[in-house]
């Protein structure tokens, strides 16, 4: 009895444990940026007044219109893109699909705001495409600075997502459904619209979510090519950073404002998909079909289309990092050489070491916690894991941004003075990754009878020794496939990251920041290359692990 008892101990131990690193390093940092936002800096008496100088200010809720606005376009852009060509992709024989699959994902996996630079090297004020433009045939290109040029970024990074959830939505479609629907004269586009997209409508939402918050989110890429068109997270950077002063206090009341937006929208979603949601048992999985000729040319014109202009500025980054540069890297010179990785290796080394020692550490916390976590939740469902569980979500509702700056104001003295060090950067990483493996973690337990469990205790194993010879390796191939896509948004990592280094805490992302805004551009594409290299092992590794050759969401 007592044996039992110490068991159980143990694994409230675990659940009390976890919940307090949440306390400490989320919640405690998110109620410090809160009372911030509420108290003068001088007086220190309660006040509302940074509150009512974001609303009474149309310059400050401008920045959340265009965000709103940029926001709104990108979702409806992407699904325009995404939910078509994973319709095409699923339904119809596309010619060369598994390349076309890793090309698409790839699209996605680096951060937008090196999107934001290899766009400006195209088709900027001095972009090459713009030049040969003008110099061919006399046209001055549109400006893609502003609105524009931010849409086309996030649009050409996101639809990967819409494409991946709808995907995985298509594949729990029961063929028969389909079938019936031509029966009866429902056929072509309008089989599409009347059934499809109705049958999908829970991806469809959760993909739509996802895009929009990571619009709302992004500060790297208006902050890139956004120029006079402010967005909410690049004030809430410049507030915190200060162009002409710091100002804490309205920084965070602006975050505030940010996580109760987040919040509320995520809520509306939650609110929409529970009203959608509904449960499919693919028997007959589709079967797909070769299409028509016409229609065939045009399927794999908009598909490859899709693909080689998004894809095509990171082609054009991994050309530059090739060219001459002068010493400086600040120039490129006729002909070609390894000069920039050269460069890149004699003076970044320790940023090399960075991205390896920060975002590895934060992996292996991840896949620790993400382990003992999807169990408690899946096998182990009390109130007290059930707030785990809902705590484990809440980072999907704050900006990094926000992240970044909370963490500052929680931790920047006394004795858990942190900022600056390379803790605080990996503490960032996992509370806004860990979601990632946690999700996955949790669908792959959830497919694992208990019976493999009670037949492991039954033959006089610990509930211990079950947990760690049984359940953790046949939860092993979820656990690394989260892990992987956890590393690949790890090393791109961007919002949180530029609020929390040091000189020494410099990651191969923030690098290319650094040098981007300095003008380095050889430098910049060749360490943009080496995280483009990063991303493609990290993908064959996760197709390689996960056994499939669709990978969905």
């Amino acid at each position: 009895m007592e044996t039992k008892k110490r068991k159980i101990d143990m694994w409230l131990g675990i659940s009390i444990g976890i919940l307090a690193l949440y306390c400490l390093f989320m919640l405690y940092p998110i109620l410090k940026m809160l009372i911030l936002s509420v108290f003068d800096s001088e007086t220190g008496a309660l006040t509302l007044k940074y509150f009512k100088k974001f609303f009474a200010d149309s310059y400050y809720l401008d920045t959340l219109l265009n965000s709103f606005k940029v926001s709104i376009c990108a979702t409806a852009l992407t699904l325009i893109i995404g939910v078509p060509m994973a319709y095409f992709y699923n339904l119809y024989e596309i010619k060369g699909r598994n390349f076309l699959q890793i090309m698409i994902i790839l699209c996605s996996m680096s951060a937008p705001f090196i999107g934001a630079y290899s766009w400006i090297l195209l088709l900027g004020r001095s972009g090459v495409i713009t030049k040969f433009v003008k110099a061919t045939f006399g046209i001055v290109l549109p400006d893609i600075y502003g609105f524009n040029g931010i849409l086309l970024v996030l649009a050409s990074k996101l639809f990967p997502l819409v494409f991946l959830y709808v995907s995985g939505a298509l594949k729990n479609i029961d063929n028969s459904l389909l079938e019936a629907s031509s029966n009866m004269g429902c056929r072509g586009f309008k089989r599409f619209v009347k059934v499809v997209i109705p049958l999908c409508m829970p991806s469809i939402l959760a993909a739509a979510l996802m895009v929009f918050m990571r619009s709302l989110a992004d500060f790297g890429t208006p902050l890139m090519i956004g120029e006079g068109y402010r967005t909410f997270p690049v004030e809430i950077y410049r507030q915190y950073v200060g162009e002409v002063g710091t100002n804490y206090n309205f920084a965070a009341a602006i975050s505030v404002v940010a996580v109760v937006i987040t919040a509320i929208i995520f809520l509306l979603q939650k609110y929409a998909s529970n009203k959608y949601s509904f449960t499919m048992n693919a028997l007959h999985p589709i079967e797909r079909k070769k299409p028509k000729l016409v229609s065939g040319i045009l399927m794999h014109l908009f598909l490859y289309g899709m693909v080689a202009i998004s894809y095509m500025p990171q082609l054009y980054l991994i050309y530059c990092s090739f060219r001459n540069t002068s010493k400086t890297g600040n120039m490129f010179k006729p002909g070609y050489s390894l000069m920039s990785y050269q460069q890149v290796f004699e003076t970044m080394g320790d940023a090399i070491w960075n991205t390896i020692r920060i975002c590895g550490g934060a992996l292996i916390i991840i896949v620790v916690l993400a382990i003992l976590i999807s169990y408690l939740v899946v096998r182990r469902r009390n109130l007290l894991n059930g707030v785990i569980d809902t705590l484990s979500m809440v980072p999907y509702i704050i900006p990094g941004s926000v992240v970044g700056i909370a963490l500052v104001m929680g931790f920047n003295k006394g004795s858990m003075a942190l900022t600056g060090t390379a803790m605080i950067m990996v503490i960032a990483m996992c509370i806004r990754r860990m979601p990632y493996t946690i999700r996955s973690s949790v669908a792959i337990l959830q497919q694992i009878p208990l019976t493999v469990e009670e037949a492991s205790a039954s033959l006089g194993a610990s509930k211990l020794k079950t947990f760690v010879k049984i359940t953790v390796p046949m939860m092993l191939n979820g656990v690394i496939s989260g892990a992987i896509l956890s590393w690949v948004t790890l090393i791109t990592e961007l919002s949180s990251s530029i609020i929390l280094y040091s000189a020494e805490t410099r990651t191969l992302n923030l690098s290319v920041y650094i040098m981007v805004s300095r003008g380095a551009d050889g430098k910049a594409c060749a360490v943009s290359t080496l995280l483009t290299l990063f991303t493609i092992l990290s993908l064959a590794l996760f197709m390689k692990v996960s056994k499939n050759k669709d990978v969905t969401l």
